[in-house]
């Protein structure tokens, strides 16, 4: 069964929602640590926590909301924005995060994110690879790199590379449905890859596809906070 992940997005310490990576269509949602307070509840084990402050900035900046997070709560929270360095991954490790996930450095320092892989281990690191017309986007979907997907997954999973999450930037925050072709071929090219399909989910149907096509895991949030999932019938469904 496909595993649930509900994200945060966070900007200035509040949990906030953009469409397509824009920071000028921002949505403020409320505080993040009650979120996720309220996804533990709901019996989500999991979470995406992103540090969009810190993808904007190159570094980490929000990990005093992670480290309150992971106190006051039981989630497995995976930590993404900012992860440039060697103290930003420490940084995170020890605000509590069990996994980082690190997309732009694999683009620009492939050697170090290697490195980190190899140190940390495959079940502590997540490949970031977001998409944007096929090709890797970096630095909080600021930048386009002349990288594209297959390469990009050929050449860390040939490494040992475990978890991928892939988002189809087109898709995130639109509430139209996730890029299901995409992640299916992904899927058959890197069948051991445990892949987290990100960026579209818009109700319950759309997970039910996902977990059809046999997708292990999924990130979804703001068809959360828009009201347009039924949570008793998903706790039903996936959580139970």
């Amino acid at each position: 069964m496909i595993e649930l992940i509900p994200a945060i997005d966070i900007i200035e310490g509040k949990c906030v929602r953009l469409c397509q990576g824009d920071y000028n269509t921002k949505k403020v949602y409320g505080n993040p640590i009650d979120m996720a307070i309220e996804y533990e509840q709901l019996g989500f084990r999991r979470l995406h926590l992103v540090d969009l402050d810190g993808a904007k900035s190159k570094h980490v900046v929000n990990d005093a909301v992670l480290n309150e997070i992971t106190r006051r709560t039981n989630l497995i929270v995976d930590f993404g924005g900012g992860v440039k360095t060697e103290d930003d991954l420490k940084k995170v490790f020890e605000a509590g995060a069990a996994l980082v996930t690190a997309g732009s450095i694999a683009i620009t320092q492939p050697a170090l994110y290697l490195e980190w892989l190899d140190k940390y281990g495959s079940d502590k690191m997540i490949l970031g690879a977001d998409v944007r017309n096929g090709m890797i986007s970096i630095n909080g979907w600021k930048e386009d790199s002349d990288v594209s997907l297959t390469p990009f997954l050929q050449q860390y999973m040939n490494a040992g590379n475990k978890y991928v999450l892939c988002t189809e930037i087109s898709r995130d925050g639109m509430l139209q449905g996730p890029a299901v072709e995409l992640y299916k071929s992904i899927m058959q090219t890197y069948p051991t890859c445990h892949l987290i399909a990100s960026g579209g989910v818009s109700g319950i149907n759309d997970i039910d596809e996902l977990d059809k096509a046999g997708i292990p895991a999924v990130v979804f949030g703001k068809a959360i906070y828009e009201g347009r999932i039924d949570m008793k019938e998903l706790s039903r469904k996936y959580l139970c």
